[in-house]
């Protein structure tokens, strides 16, 4: 099968592994404080050091990490 033959999903094949595997860079496991969450925050959690973004959900731009005190001042109980 040559790269522009449709696989049975309908989508084209990856013309090499490594368009494959640039396709799965993009998808990346978030892990969120669902109490930050709750509060309208972005929560996700920076797991080497376990400091969450509390700035608002979707913002624009990178996570402005805080401790884990300052998450549980936002954190809805």
């Amino acid at each position: 099968m040559n790269s522009q033959e449709r696989r049975p999903s309908g989508s084209p094949q990856p013309a090499s592994s490594e368009e494959g595997t640039r396709d799965l860079s993009s998808t990346h496991v978030t892990h969120v404080r669902e109490d930050v969450a709750l509060a309208g925050r972005c929560a996700n959690v920076h797991l080497p050091t376990g400091r969450t973004c509390t700035l608002p959900v979707r913002h624009p731009g990178s996570c402005n990490f805080v401790g884990p005190g300052d998450a549980d001042n936002v954190a809805v109980h």
